[in-house]
């Protein structure tokens, strides 16, 4: 999931990504396996970028009987660069035609700790044919290079944004319960956004957008001040170590990011099931000048009944963990 923030002001600049400390690459992204919904059959994305590539100097010496400590230096070092170079544009590549960018924006990569892993993973047929078929009209890539027309996007319905949806079940389901929202729903994760389009598609919903990318780049960068009406941000990763804390969505600067985007009065609604991430989340939303606590008592709210109770929820539910709801106003 989802995906963003240290030092989300910072201009972009062209370096490479980061990870737990500002100054180490992030690992590489892993090929996990997700639950397929019935009736599907999941299949593997073989995909060239996801599998290693030979260097080129061992694929020279195979060719020549040699070996790579034959060849002179400049042009071993020559035949290296060529394969990264071509390792670099297969990364680049999107898994479908037409579908998610495998990089929208690239050219944005910057010194920051990201919030979120991008993960390649399995995509079942189900999900491929969605992504394929409906990506051209209900998805859009975070690239940065534009302000979202989200009057023109959604007919002129309110809109809502979703940072990590998931699988997209409970945002399907709060699409079809509330048909006059629009929903631009974020995401890294593949499976998950072909499973979201093909859920709203079944439910004959045309009030989801869903964005693939980094959502600090979009609020920055592609969002027009105030054309927001609300922020929901349910589960996110509690990182739970100390010494990933620094990588939480849900912190000051973070907020400095959405406030100019909402409408006054628009509702940033959070969920957790991670007690001292709550306890941060509270803090952290009570302390900004931006933002006022609906609840009476200046704690946690109930949760509202347009938040579904996922499947997942539930069963955290069943092994005694306590989710908290927070809801605050733009001020």
């Amino acid at each position: 999931m989802s995906e963003q923030p240290l030092n989300p002001i910072t201009a972009p600049a062209p370096v490479s990504r980061t990870a737990d400390e500002a100054t180490t690459a992030d690992p590489p992204a892993t090929g996990s396996v997700t639950d397929a919904p019935a009736g599907d059959t999941p299949v593997t994305d073989t995909h060239a970028a996801d599998a290693p590539e030979a260097d080129a100097t061992t694929v020279h010496a195979s060719a020549t009987g040699s070996t790579a400590a034959d060849l002179p230096a400049d042009e071993a070092a020559a035949l290296r660069a060529a394969s990264f170079e071509r390792a670099r544009r297969l990364r680049q590549e999107p898994r479908f035609p037409g579908g998610p960018a495998a990089d929208p924006a690239g050219s944005h990569h910057e010194r920051r700790i990201r919030s979120f892993q991008p993960r390649r993973s399995r995509v079942t047929t189900g999900q491929q044919e969605a992504l394929e078929r409906l990506w051209p009209t209900w998805g859009l890539d975070i690239d940065g290079k534009r302000v979202l027309d989200l009057d023109q996007l959604f007919g002129g319905l309110p809109v809502v944004l979703e940072i990590g949806f998931g699988m997209g079940e409970a945002t399907a389901q709060m699409a079809a319960d509330d048909p006059g929202t629009g929903i631009l729903a974020v995401d890294v994760h593949t499976p998950g956004q072909g499973n979201l389009l093909g859920l709203a598609d079944k439910a004959g919903s045309t009030n989801v957008r869903v964005a693939n990318g980094d959502a600090v780049i979009l609020l920055r960068e592609m969002l027009a001040p105030e054309s927001l009406d609300g922020l929901r941000v349910y589960f996110p990763d509690p990182w739970p170590k100390a010494r990933h804390h620094k990588r939480r969505l849900i912190q000051p600067e973070f907020l400095d990011l959405v406030a100019p985007v909402l409408k006054p009065g628009a509702i940033v609604h959070c969920a957790t099931d991670w007690e001292p991430y709550a306890e941060q989340m509270l803090e952290v939303l009570t302390a900004h000048p931006r933002f006022e606590n609906t609840a009476a008592d200046g704690g946690y709210a109930p949760r509202p009944a347009f938040r579904p109770l996922t499947r997942f929820e539930g069963q955290g539910l069943d092994k005694g963990h306590v989710v908290h709801d927070l809801l605050f106003a733009r001020v």
